[in-house]
């Protein structure tokens, strides 16, 4: 009897053995087939990183609203993040650089980068994987002072502190191509190099006179001195505006309707210029996943209209727009499936 119970242990051995390894062989095969699919959906998903502006811009909400509520959703994407930047020159480089796969830049930035012209940043060092995804409002260029100031055209800021963005920036850019256009440079004024939210703060503690801010109105950096302290955003001359649309074709004429900034001191509409805020990517992106985003971005938009207010210009009939840079081909696919001229 000991013999045939120690038999039966054994066997009972032998079976569960058996068992045991059979059962690691599943999950070993299942753990490689689950592997697998996963290593080859992450190797086809990318992770996006979208280069912004500054937080008292308007990128950076807008940018928050499409990575979170919209790219981040986005079949192929694993992963989706807006970052805080210094805007369209620093954000065209670090798209280069693979820092970002996605950044908003103005137009003018865009055409520069890719031409490797206009600006030092870019001669001699063209952004070679830079595709357009949308275009998406146009950005006025605000110069605002307090209304208490003795500046009302931009003749008198001559002997100011003015700021005029981050050293390098298409704001900067922007703000010397309009001075010089009203026969001003950097002689004339004390250039201060600044981003939008240090120039508001500036302007409310009188340690510059004036400012250079190039984002979609309303600007949360004038509203930011406008609860401080009345504004003054001064209006361009016709001469100054033919002068610069005739050497710049990227600038284009508009009226800020002073409502706008009503609540803050503002009595008269503001005629001005503007560029135009495009998104692009970079070129290297698999063509699903850019159409993917593209299709995705329109039909969640009002995701972006409740981020700021500059959402509701971003439409599929402007989609196209001051677009300075060839199209990606997933987003051209997606404007030509809805009749969107891709010329």
């Amino acid at each position: 009897m000991k013999l045939v119970g120690l038999l039966l242990v054994v066997l009972l051995f032998a079976l569960a053995g058996c068992g045991s390894a059979q059962n690691e062989g599943d999950d070993s095969d299942s753990g490689s087939d689950d592997g697998g699919g996963d290593e080859a959906s992450s190797s086809e998903e990318v992770r996006i990183t979208l280069g912004t502006g500054g937080m008292s811009g308007t990128y950076y909400p807008l940018g928050v609203a499409m990575t979170e509520q919209i790219f981040s959703n986005a079949e192929g994407v694993s992963q989706a993040r807006a970052v805080s930047t210094g805007a369209s020159v620093t954000n065209a480089q670090e798209l280069a650089e693979g820092k970002y796969q996605a950044v908003l830049v103005q137009n003018d930035i865009a055409y520069y980068a890719v031409n490797g012209e206009t600006l030092a940043d870019f001669e001699g060092n063209t952004v070679d994987n830079m595709a357009g995804m949308t275009s998406l409002y146009p950005e006025d260029i605000q110069v605002v002072t307090t209304a208490d100031s003795d500046i009302e055209s931009l003749e008198d800021l001559k002997g100011k502190n003015v700021a005029v963005g981050d050293q390098g920036s298409g704001a900067e850019a922007n703000a010397n191509q309009i001075l010089e256009a009203a026969g001003i440079t950097y002689d004339d004024i004390t250039a201060e190099f600044m981003g939008f939210g240090d120039a508001s703060q500036g302007l409310q503690n009188g340690t510059i006179d004036a400012a250079f801010i190039v984002a979609g109105a309303p600007t949360s950096a004038i509203q930011e001195l406008g609860a401080n302290k009345d504004i003054r955003v001064l209006s361009l001359s016709d001469e100054i505006i033919s002068n610069l649309t005739s050497e710049y074709s990227y600038y284009t004429e508009r009226t800020i309707k002073a409502d706008l900034y009503a609540d803050y001191g503002q009595e008269e509409d503001i005629t001005t210029v503007a560029v135009m805020a495009i998104l692009v990517v970079d070129s290297e992106l698999p063509e699903d996943v850019v159409y993917n985003m593209t299709k995705d971005m329109f039909e969640n938009k009002d995701a972006l209209e409740a981020a700021h207010d500059r959402g509701s210009d971003i439409t599929l009939e402007t989609a196209t727009d001051g677009m300075s840079i060839d199209l990606h081909p997933g987003a051209a696919k997606y404007y030509e499936e809805e009749g969107v001229s891709v010329d």
